[in-house]
């Protein structure tokens, strides 16, 4: 993706509110995903995304074109304690993970999402974490192939129930033991 007209950054805090707006638009639109009205305190963590900074090791970084519109969004963690999900994951130690991965509809297919994911990656890589973590759902399978392609594997102890749907955990582990694959 060389030449790419985006670049990714850490979002300012007077973006806040467009980014939540983009993550509740974007999240609304999965097929099989719960409504506002199902989980409204889910969709009022989307709508006030930047509250995640306030957070110890909590990043919300972006995508800008050139022209500085905002594509996309993702919440980094390079502490998992801080990464407020349900199950196991919260406990592990010497792993980052992310979480609120959105592009906007109309910058689909423009390899955004793993831009966003690769600098996560990166970020763990620089902190020398020995893993990345990681959940979705069944409504955001479409990702699912897109995080395979970035090593992220399937990773059932991690699972959990976010009320009545189901969190499906992966996991990428940095710097693997040559010896164990």
């Amino acid at each position: 993706m060389k030449d790419q007209p985006y670049t990714i950054r850490n979002a300012r805090p007077g973006e806040y509110a467009e980014i939540g707006k983009l993550m509740v638009l974007v999240y609304s639109q999965l097929e099989g995903f719960p409504t506002e009205s199902e989980q409204p305190a889910y969709y009022k963590m989307l709508l006030n995304i930047g509250e995640f900074t306030n957070k110890p090791n909590t990043e919300l970084l972006i995508a800008v074109s050139s022209d500085d519109k905002i594509v996309g969004g993702v919440v980094y963690f390079s502490d998992m304690k801080y990464y407020g999900s349900g199950g196991k994951a919260t406990m592990e130690k010497n792993a980052a993970g992310f979480r609120l991965l959105a592009v906007d509809p109309s910058a689909r297919g423009l390899g955004i999402g793993k831009l966003l994911s690769n600098e996560c990656i990166r970020k763990a890589n620089v902190a020398k974490l020995s893993q990345v973590i990681i959940h979705s759902t069944k409504a955001m399978q479409t990702a699912w192939k897109m995080y395979e392609t970035l090593g992220f594997e399937r990773s059932a102890d991690l699972d959990f129930m976010q009320e009545k749907l189901p969190v499906y955990g992966f996991r990428l582990w940095l710097n693997k033991d040559p010896n164990k694959l």
